[in-house]
């Protein structure tokens, strides 16, 4: 079967017009209850023999929300959206919900849509860029559900990471500049921006594009936003073993040298998630704006593209374009559009093979 996504600019475009009858929203998913935490963290989990008192440990950052992670409910939101959206312009296209680690899964949803009647579906992803647990992993998740689904399952393409999209990149800077706008002016123009993303195995990053692209991501939105000369990158939610390399800095240490530096003001922009999720309202609103307190340094956080407008019309754009190869393929700064069709061996982890998975608590960057 060839899995079908988007990384590598050694791959061609997808030349001939393909007609889909239905589109699936996937995701990583999350508990819905204090029920959930512990079963939906061992999903995660399974077969990467994490230690029990990591699991309670992560497990008490839900607890903290009532057990309760708003992704499921930020990804119904956004369907919600974009189902207005393809019904007032089109195409008019049912959609699907499937997650990896909780209901609905991916499976049960694959096996909905096969009993339907659908024949062949595209995919999004809720993450922007390019790396195995944020990528390769979903078309593997197709690859599995497809299978297990059997005969009748319907043939599932996915759409290409959007990490320059300007429906990506615009919301993101009218979000930026609203965060900068609740500084004093006399403070505004000295505030420090920080653009996080969520920390991968640095084994993962070298088989991806990942490091790239959010760079890249962050370049374009300071630019836009006019702090393209004070703002820098950092990593957060860095939840593997300690003797293993993750990407850095991490955003605490940032913080604390942005305070050492005698900074007044930080924003943050979580520009590697698209909703404000566990990742975002823990790790940032939390951890990190505590961080900046006791240092007393104002944090102030910018807020994700959620179901702004020009991201959902984004989705739609994306869907058109694969429906017509011929169309604009929209992209904005040096590297262009990405390409539809992975190579093979395109996000392996660390250079292993198919079936590789990031030992993390959780690590799926995006959503």
């Amino acid at each position: 079967m060839t899995i079908r996504g988007a990384n590598s600019p050694d791959t061609p475009l997808v030349d001939t017009p393909r007609s889909y009858d239905a589109v699936l929203v996937m995701s990583f998913g999350g508990p819905e209850g204090p029920d959930d935490v512990m079963p939906f963290l061992e999903n995660v989990t399974r077969g990467r023999n994490i230690p029990p008192e990591r699991l309670l440990h992560v497990a008490e950052h839900y607890q903290h929300f009532g057990g309760v992670s708003p992704i499921n409910r930020q990804n119904r939101k956004l369907i919600a959206a974009l189902a207005r959206e393809l019904s007032a312009y089109g195409p008019r296209l049912p959609i699907y919900f499937g997650n990896r680690n909780w209901h609905p899964f991916i499976t049960d949803t694959v096996r909905q849509m096969r009993d339907n009647g659908v024949k062949r579906a595209i995919a999004f992803v809720t993450a922007g860029f390019s790396c195995f647990s944020g990528c390769r992993q979903y078309r593997e998740d197709i690859v599995r559900a497809i299978d297990a689904v059997g005969e009748g399952a319907p043939e599932i393409d996915k759409l290409r990471v959007f990490y320059n999209h300007p429906g990506f990149i615009e919301p993101t800077v009218e979000g930026l500049t609203a965060a900068l706008g609740t500084i004093p002016p006399g403070r505004r123009e000295k505030a420090r921006v920080v653009f996080t993303a969520h920390s991968i195995p640095a084994g993962m990053a070298t088989s991806s594009a990942y490091e790239r692209q959010f760079g890249e991501a962050s370049r374009l939105v300071a630019e836009a936003a006019g702090v393209e000369s004070r703002y820098q990158i950092a990593y957060q939610s860095r939840s593997g073993s300690p003797q293993a390399p993750w990407l850095e800095p991490d955003i605490l240490d940032v913080i604390a040298k942005l305070a050492a530096d005698g900074n007044a003001d930080v924003v943050v922009q979580p520009i590697g998630f698209i909703s404000d999720h566990i990742e975002v309202l823990w790790d940032l609103d939390e951890e990190a704006k505590e961080k900046a307190g006791s240092l007393g340094i104002n944090f102030v956080r910018a807020a994700t593209v959620g179901t702004h407008p020009r991201f959902v019309a984004m989705i739609r754009e994306l869907i058109l374009e694969r429906m017509t190869p011929t169309a604009n393929r929209k992209a904005v700064g040096e590297f262009g559009p990405n390409h539809d069709v992975c190579p093979v061996d395109c996000c392996l982890m660390g250079g292993k093979p198919t079936g590789a998975a990031p030992r993390s608590v959780p690590a799926s960057p995006g959503g």
